[in-house]
Formats: C-alpha cells, structure tokens, sequence
C-alpha cells in the first residue's frame, strides 16, 4: 500500500544544547498521527523513543540520552510517513558526574546516577551510586568470558564497592583492549583525585584556624583563672557558680524554646517524611504510572521502569517498600495476560507478534509465548482455510456472488494477483485466463475459492515461517545479540520442538492440497476425505481455459512458498497437485476441443479478409492457437465480405490447408517441443499427410469446376459461323472464342488471387495445361490447312503461348 502521507520533517528543538537527559521540545510537521504511530526517534544518534511524549502531529516532548556524537540531527520515523528529516540539529554537551561524597551547591538530581539503558536484563544495585569510570578513560570491554574471570580470580569481584575488589580483575574486563598511553592518563587521573581529596581536607582545616586558635585561647584564660581562684569562699568555687549560672541559663532557654523546639522537631519529621516521599517518588508513583503506560500502550517504559524497580526494591526488607513493590507485582502480572492475549489474538502482523514475545520475555512471564503463538497461528491457518471452503460452498449452493464472501469487504489484489502478474512480467506473457474487468469477482465459484485458499496461505505461511526461524536463532528476544541466556533457552526450545513445526507445515500443505482437490479433483479422494474436503456441487466441472488459470494460481503459490527457503519433501504434495491439475486439465481440453471440431460446419461463416488478401482461420484453428499457441496470429485476421459459391469455399479450404501445413502444425511443434513435450515429429507428419490428401482431392475437385467449362467451349467457340481451316480468309486478329477463353482464365486467376495468392500458380499452371492439351487436341484432329488457316492458327497459338507465358509448364508448352 502506497504511503498517504508526507515523511516527518523536523523544524525546530528547545534547547538546541544541552547534557545528556535534558528535556527537550521536538518541533516539525508530520510527525505522526498518534503515539501508536511513532515508532523512532533518535537524536545525535541516540534512541530517544522510550522516553518520547508525542503532543501533536507538530510537536514531541523527549529526554536526550548519552549519545557518542556530540552534534548530530533529530530523526523522527512514523508508521505512515517513514523515516524523516532534519533542518536543525542538536548539541550535546558532555558533564562531569557528581560523587555522593562530594560537596555540591545545588541538589543532585539521583537519576544522573541510574544508568538508563534498554537492557533490562542487567540489575541496578542501590550500592552503584559511584562514578560509571573511575579512570576517566573510554571503556573497551574485552571478549573475556565471566566464568573465566572468576577462574582466574576465585573469591574477587571486578565490582569496586566490593570488600574483595580486584584491580587486575577490572582492569581485564573493562580495559583489555586498552593501549598502555591511555592507562598512564587513567593513573594520572586517579592520582590527581586523590591529591583533590587530601587537597580538599587540608582546606577545610586551614579556613578554620582562626576558630581553633580563638577556642584554645579562651580555654586557656579559664584554665588561668580556675588556678588563680584555687581558695574555698562562701558562695562555693568559681565552677560550681559557673555551673549554676549554665544550668539556669539551660532552663530558662528549654523554657523559653520549648514549644519552638518542638515545632521544629514535627517540622523535621515532616520534612524527613517528605525527603523520603521525595527521594523514593519514582517507586511510590511507579503503580499508577504503570496504569497510565498500559493505557496508552507504552509498554517499553513500563517494562523498563520495572526492572528498575525490582533491582532496587526487589529484595528490600522495608515493610512500607515491601507493601509497594507488591502492588507493583499485581499491575506486572494483569500486563502479563493482557500481552499473552494481545500475543494470540489473530489474525496480528509478524511485527506485532515479535514485539509481544520480547515484552513477555522481558516479564519473566510463566511457560513459552513464542511457541504459544506459533501453536495459535497454525490453529488458526487452518480453521480459516476451512472457513472459506464453507463459506464458498454455501454461496455455490445459494447462487451468492463471490464478492459478498468477503466480510472484509477488501477488493485490492490479492497476494496470488500480484505475484502472478511479476511472474506473467518475468516470463514475458503467457495464457491469460478469460476475465472481465471486475475480476477476480466473476467466474467459477472453485476459480475464486482456490485464489483465496491460495491467498489465505501466501498472506499467512511466510509470516509463520519467518516466526519459527526466528525462535531457532534467537532473534525473537534479542537483534543485537545480547540476553544470551534467553537465546539460548530458545534455541534449545526449538531444538526439541522441531519436529513438531515440521509437522504443522505438513498439515498447512496437506490442506491447502485436499482443499483444491475437493474443489477440482473430487476423484482423487476417498469418501472419508471427501465429506471433510469436498461438498461441492456435481456437475460443476470447469473448462480448460479455468483449469489453466487454476494451475497456474497453485503454481505462483508453490513459487512462493520455495522463495521461503522451506524443505522440498515439504512442498511436495503441492507438485503432486500441479501434476494431477495439468493432466486433468489436458484432458478436459482436448475433450473441449474434440466437441469444437464436431461443430465447426455449423460455426464456419465463410468470410475472407479483403484488406490484407488472407483467409480467415477455421474453427479448428481458432480452437488448436487459442489453447496452445502463446498470442493471437495477426497474419489471418479477416473481415466480413458476403456468402461465398461452392468454388469460393473450395478456395477458402484449400487456403486454411496450406496455413495449416506451413505455418499451424510447426508453430504446434515448436511450442509443444519447447515444453518437453515428446512425440511431436510423427504427430506433425501423420497430420501433414492427411492435409495434403484432403488438399490434392480438394485442389483436384476445383480445378475440375474451372478448367471443364473453359476447355468445353474451346472446340464450339473454334468452328463457329462454320469456319474451315481449308477455305478461310486471312487473319485479321485473334478470333473471339480465344479471347473469350483467355477473359475466363483471367477471371479464375482474380478469384483465386483474392483468397490467397499463394494458390494462383497452382491453379493456373493446372487450367493451363487443359487449355494447351484441349488446344493440341483440336489442331492434331484439322485434316489440312490453307495459307490462310495455317497463318490463323500460328497466330492463336502464339497468341495463347504469350499471354500464358507465366504459367506455362513443361507440358503445357
């Protein structure tokens, strides 16, 4: 289907710069009917989709990700308009995280700590609030397996906030492909934040001293002081006085702050209930932002947000956390029916069915979606393929036209018509099958019900298929080759259940096969088979040109089907069809053309072409070109010119006999040799034979009609007026019998000149020579001549020699 709109076109974005997850507003046109509608959206690179809001078809709302490229474009892709452009672009700014150690002037969003990637495979531990690179260098990790670190380095961990941290450890699997320049930078680096941090210490201490100086100089004078008053006087010693006046200085303060200090206190609380309703929202929100996300169909973030929060409130011991994560759990498995049933709904797209499959996967749902849908495909395949069997059956019988069948009420081309017209295109032409203009529609209700089957099976085989071989390689639930764990449990899956999907093709196949031979070959089936396949009204056989375009329907299908690289021995019984199908359909033609032939006295109108000087074919050529020959013979077409005498007819005949013998039964080799026909050497000759003796009878019988009444009036027309060759007068001129005769001669040659012009030199030669002998005949019976009848007859011989010259024979001069 031809895409009704035009590609997305990015215009503008606020900001234009900015650090990785900076909110940004997407500006442009055609950017998508819906958010079902958009299905991509990078920026610098960067696939921004999950966290894409779309508004409008002008406007949507994402967070930039950590893209490699610092500049790049802002490419948006829509299921109606395709991959789209950009005029402007976007500018990334690189930032330096914060530690949780480090002081900082403004509040440390923890987000810029969460590392936001697709994979949600790979847990986020609450403890991994560190620097992603201590080193400060790009990370190349290497291709050394885990199992063999752990090997190399039994009881380490490669994890730096572990007690048995390991630098060697690290170092393999972050930085094995490293070069050392980089290393000594990644030293240099450590070394410069460890002087930062004793730096830091020592400055905290020196902007103090003043403090510390002033304390120890007041502690010192009370020291003096206490020494000075050492003697016992009335009112006690000076700390016992000091004491006191401290005491009532205490009461007099808790008195004076005490309901102060105490709003404080339920201020503090308050503030610390909201820290913590602050700090842990995104889990305290997370049950009705999965609501929200499932209503709208955003399962990605769903998805995404909750191995989020299991990694981080999984295993957690806090009862209110604990009480959260449980709600949390019962949203996660009401989203995993909802997928299973999204996933066995039908009919669905392969697109659709993929998708499905990894969000399940990705939910850790129960059992295994993927075979569950290939199971629910191939039950539907064939309950619809026997639907439409019914359902055609039953229009047979009520005389409903093919058309209403269809509740979808689609009336594009169906998948066998655009097959066949590439496969009519690659092969050059060929037999075109007897259709009106609102085909497939008309015809047969077997014609139309075999295109749909056929249909049914090229829509929906190639998407079971492609699903299968993506559950054996894995590629259902990951395309980048990540998840090894999950790709291989499926590959072992399908391992085990391969035989079980061989066995549903061969039952896809088998029906698709019986299904048409119900429907064409009702004899090729046993009485069991045919009350499950059959049904079809007797009587209903189909002509040839039907039976053709049938064959070749089956034929584009298997084509098809092979493009799908599925096993042969699986295909098999559909060539066992197309054989029985082209037998059968050789059969009923040949039976077809038997009747034609019977009738062609009474379809033959006699007409002749006055344009071209060419005959019209007889029925029985119309029939043998139509059903063998690849297009129509433009070299005897004809138009309507009257009724035609006896020797006209005889013409006509003996015209279509030479096209049969020079041009028909080579034409019916060659196209019957150029498909392995064998044979066609003794069938050409046996049927030359027999047009060859019906032409020499035919040629024979026409001749005699022309020549007879020439020659009979040669010997009246001679001696007429009493003329004798003995007592004559001198020639004057050719005497008018001769010229008589020459007129009628010239009348034949026009005759036969207007059927066919091959014909007049046979003719012609054959009437001349009985002209010359008839001629011989009368001079050999004259007893004598006189001056004059001598020079008479020289001159009429002579006369009748030059004026035939052209068709004279050996015999006739």
């Amino acid at each position: 289907m031809s895409r009704t709109r035009q590609p997305p076109l990015v215009t503008g974005i606020s900001p234009n710069e900015g650090i990785p997850w900076t909110k940004v507003t997407i500006r442009g046109e055609n950017l998508g009917t819906g958010p079902a509608d958009l299905i991509g959206l990078s920026i610098c690179g960067h696939n921004c989709l999950l966290t894409a809001q779309w508004m409008s078809a002008s406007k949507i709302v994402c967070r930039v990700g950590p893209a490699k490229d610092d500049k790049g474009e802002i490419i948006v892709t829509t299921r109606s308009g395709g991959n789209g452009t950009s005029t402007v672009s976007f500018k990334l700014l690189k930032t330096e995280k914060i530690g949780i150690l480090d002081q900082s002037a403004v509040w440390v969003d923890e987000m810029n700590y969460y590392d936001m990637r697709t994979d949600k495979n790979k847990s986020i531990s609450p403890l991994s609030l560190r620097p992603a690179n201590p080193l400060g260098i790009e990370i190349d990790k290497g291709k050394v397996p885990q199992v063999d670190l752990e090997s190399m380095f039994p009881g380490m961990s490669g994890d730096i906030t572990s007690e048995n941290f390991s630098a060697t450890w690290y170092l393999i699997e972050n930085h094995s492909a490293t070069s050392f320049d980089q290393l000594r930078v990644a030293a240099n680096n450590l070394r410069k934040q460890a002087n930062k941090k004793n730096e830091g210490s020592l400055a905290y201490v020196k902007g103090g001293l003043s403090t510390f100086f002033e304390a120890q100089d007041a502690l010192a004078a009370i020291h003096q002081k206490l020494e000075v008053d050492g003697t016992e006087k009335v009112g006690g010693s000076m700390t016992q006085k000091l004491e006191n006046i401290l005491n009532r200085a205490s009461d007099t303060a808790d008195t004076l702050f005490q309901e102060v200090l105490g709003r404080k206190d339920k201020a503090d609380s308050t503030r610390n209930a909201l820290n913590v309703l602050q700090r842990f929202k995104f889990l305290f929100n997370l049950p009705l932002n999965i609501e929200r996300n499932i209503q709208k169909g955003d399962y990605d973030v769903v998805i995404n947000d909750y191995e989020k929060a299991k990694s981080l409130f999984g295993n957690t011991e806090v009862q209110v956390f604990k009480k959260v994560y449980a709600e949390v759990e019962t949203r996660i498995g009401a989203l995993r029916s909802l997928l299973l049933d999204k996933l066995l709904e039908t009919p669905s797209t392969l697109h659709d069915q993929k998708r499905y499959i990894r969000y399940l996967s990705d939910l850790h749902a129960p059992g295994d979606p993927a075979w569950q849908c290939i199971v629910a495909q191939h039950r539907w395949i064939l309950q619809l393929m026997q639907t439409w069997k019914d359902n055609y059956i039953q229009g047979q019988k009520g005389g409903t036209h093919s058309t209403t069948l269809d509740a979808e009420g689609d009336h594009r081309t169906s998948a066998v018509g655009r097959l066949a017209q590439a496969d009519r295109l690659n092969r050059g032409g060929g037999f075109q099958a007897p259709r009106g203009e609102s085909w497939p529609f008309q015809g047969p209700q077997q014609v139309a019900f075999v295109e749909k089957l056929t249909d049914v099976v090229i829509n929906q085989l190639p998407n079971f298929w492609k699903l299968w071989i993506s559950y054996v390689n894995g590629s259902l639930f990951s395309e980048t080759g990540e998840k090894s764990g999950q790709v291989e449990k499926s590959k072992k899956n399908a391992r085990q259940r391969q035989n079980d999907f061989k066995k549903m093709i061969e039952e896809v196949t088998h029906r698709l096969v019986k299904l048409v031979r119900g429907a064409l070959l009702p004899s090729s089936l046993t009485e069991a088979e045919l009350r499950l396949y059959g049904g079809w009204e007797a009587g209903s056989e189909l002509t040839g040109p039907w039976l053709t375009q049938v064959i070749h329907t089956v034929r584009v299908s298997h084509e098809a089907l092979a493009a799908l690289e599925i096993p042969n021995d699986l295909l098999q019984v559909i060539q066992d069809l197309l054989l029985d199908l082209r037998v059968h359909c050789l059969l009923v033609t040949l039976q077809q053309t038997a009747e034609d032939i019977k009738r062609l006295a009474e379809k033959e109108d006699w007409v002749v072409d006055n344009e071209e000087q060419s005959i019209k074919r007889t029925n029985v050529v119309k029939c043998v070109l139509y059903l063998l020959l690849p297009g129509p013979d433009t070299g005897i077409l004809s138009i309507t010119a009257g009724p035609f005498v006896q020797e006209q007819r005889l013409l006509l005949i003996l015209s279509n006999c030479s096209y049969l013998e020079k041009h028909t039964f080579l034409n019916l080799a060659e196209h019957l040799e150029r498909h392995g026909f064998l044979g066609t050497e003794k069938i050409t000759r046996v049927s030359m034979d027999l047009v060859r003796a019906l032409d020499q009878r035919l040629f024979e019988s026409y001749v005699e009609r022309k020549a007879d009444p020439i020659v009979g009036s040669l010997e009246p027309g001679m001696y007429a007026g009493y003329f004798d060759w003995r007592d004559c007068s001198p020639p004057t001129g050719v005497r008018n019998y001769l010229k008589e005769a020459l007129v009628n001669i010239i009348t034949v040659h026009a005759e036969v000149f207007a059927v066919s012009k091959e014909l007049v030199p046979r003719v012609l030669s054959c009437i001349v020579e009985s002209v010359a002998e008839e001629m011989s005949r009368l001079m050999q019976c004259v007893s004598s001549f006189s001056r004059n009848g001598a020079l008479q007859a020289r001159l009429e011989i002579c006369v009748l020699r030059d004026a035939l010259q052209l068709y004279l024979t050996t015999e006739s001069k």
